[in-house]
């Protein structure tokens, strides 16, 4: 069996924990519980005609008090950018991330996921935005933890991405 290790990242509340939980448990919850440090989650998943053992890292949100730890990062695969459209702040966050694990993995797989995509009406990202976005040249799915729209083709894609 193939094992494979991805780290989902991003800011504070950017909705991390939801989409895995939507992902690995197919459920979803209002209430927000800050992560501290990481929490892993484990799914089986077949892709293509292979079996992965997907461990998901959940690193706690980034922000000026709390910093992406390199050692977290170590043995990754592939990760998942996590950017909520609501607070164009942490599409900010999220490239300072993607700066540091391009620095710590290299040329691994990467989506950007930009959640809540329930909320779109609220979406605050400007065209500006969307081309500091779109010079990152990265797969960039509109995804909602809360609906469950694109979760599952979230971590699908990544895996094959993986793999491929």
């Amino acid at each position: 069996m193939i094992q494979k290790k991805i780290c989902l990242l991003g800011g504070f509340s950017v909705g991390k924990t939801s989409l895995i939980k939507r992902y690995v448990s197919s459920i979803f919850d209002d209430k927000y519980l800050t992560t501290v440090g990481v929490k892993i989650d484990k799914k089986q998943v077949a892709v293509d005609d292979k079996t992965v053992n997907l461990m998901i890292w959940d690193l706690a949100g980034e922000d000026d008090f709390c910093k992406l730890k390199a050692s977290y990062l170590r043995g990754a695969s592939g990760y998942i950018l996590v950017i909520d459209p609501t607070r164009p702040n942490t599409l900010e966050t999220a490239l300072k991330m993607h700066d540091k694990s391009v620095s710590v993995l290299g040329d691994v797989p990467v989506i950007v996921a930009l959640n809540k995509y329930d909320l779109y009406d609220d979406w605050l990202l400007t065209d500006q935005h969307f081309e500091q976005l779109n010079q990152l040249n990265l797969p960039l799915l509109n995804t909602s933890a809360k609906n469950g729209d694109a979760v599952e083709t979230l971590f699908t894609q990544l895996s094959k991405n993986m793999l491929g």
